[in-house]
């Protein structure tokens, strides 16, 4: 019997670099999307025109490799993770990628006060108000 790989996930907020133009989300976002499929990722990228917050899920493996090539990107700065574990199930499953733009840019920076239990809370509350399309 072939042992499952354990769900994992981790949320995280970074602030886009000063020298990188705010087209560089739509650049990354196409990669991420075809990386992260390739690697079965699956999650969603929230941006408000200075801040990424994203949940990231898959086997842990290749989630923490993923979120360590993320601390090394230089188009992404203070990078905090939020909160990492284990994860029941996937929260996104149709996504790849998903993405979408939030114009009140008090939320994430409420969320990046956050940690553990409580900033994914606070995410799942924000998702309710984001217009997904699933």
């Amino acid at each position: 019997m072939k042992k499952t790989a354990t769900l994992h996930e981790v949320l995280y907020v970074s602030t886009i670099a000063p020298d990188a133009p705010v087209s560089v989300v739509a650049e990354i976002a196409g990669k991420a999307r075809s990386t992260n499929e390739a690697l079965g990722i699956t999650g969603l990228l929230v941006f408000d025109g200075m801040r990424f917050c994203q949940q990231l899920e898959g086997n842990q493996k290749e989630v923490l490799a993923l979120t360590e090539r993320i601390r090394q990107d230089p188009r992404h700065t203070q990078v905090a993770i939020l909160h990492h574990g284990p994860l029941a199930e996937r929260r996104f499953k149709r996504f790849g990628l998903g993405y979408t733009a939030v114009d009140d840019v008090d939320v994430l920076g409420q969320l990046e006060q956050l940690d553990g239990q409580a900033a994914i809370e606070a995410f799942l509350a924000l998702l309710s108000s984001l217009d997904l399309d699933d």
